[in-house]
């Protein structure tokens, strides 16, 4: 594969970083508001602040490396459905920690990243019930956060088999240009 359409390992291990991260943290976040399971929160926010972090910078790098070379050829729709696909999944990695934290942080349940406290839950010194910091906040950033468990989901989807299609169908080196670590 010539250097021109190469992908830096960074670029990979990004790729790779954030693809995991989001799908497990989604499972998860569907999991846990499914089956009420509370005790994965304090993880589930802990590991989205993290991510937040590292999206960050990887759609720094995005910008900053550009956008991949199409392999093979690809029609006009093809390259433009790819480009939203990339877009959507690009800052939704950082809308959905982000919301997470709107609603966290909003609704008074504060932050603690793996135990250590960052913004104190907010609560009522009489009663000792929670506050909600900005119930509009809170909302907003619930509304956000379960609007994209769904579009991210399709949208991941639609990634994984134009992948595929690119390896089945059109038979380029896509996916090795992802996941190929020799030379990189």
């Amino acid at each position: 594969m010539s250097s021109s359409v190469r992908l830096s390992s960074r670029t990979k291990v990004l790729h790779l970083i954030i693809a995991l991260t989001m799908i497990c943290l989604m499972t998860v976040g569907y999991y846990m508001e499914e089956f009420e399971v509370f005790a994965l929160y304090p993880i589930h926010k802990s590991f989205g602040t993290l991510l937040l972090f590292v999206a960050s910078f990887r759609v720094y790098w995005r910008f900053k490396q550009g956008w991949p070379t199409p392999l093979g050829n690809v029609s006009v729709i093809q390259h433009a459905v790819a480009k939203g696909v990339h877009w959507v999944l690009l800052i939704s990695t950082l809308l959905f920690p982000l919301s997470g934290l709107a609603m966290s942080i909003g609704g008074g349940n504060g932050l603690s990243v793996f135990g250590l406290e960052i913004v104190a839950q907010s609560i009522d010194a009489i009663t000792g019930d929670k506050i909600p910091v900005n119930e509009m906040v809170a909302g907003v950033g619930r509304r956000v956060h379960a609007t994209l468990l769904w579009v991210v989901g399709i949208t991941l989807i639609l990634h994984i088999v134009g992948a595929f299609k690119h390896h089945v169908i059109d038979k380029d080196e896509t996916i090795k240009r992802m996941f190929s670590f020799k030379n990189s």
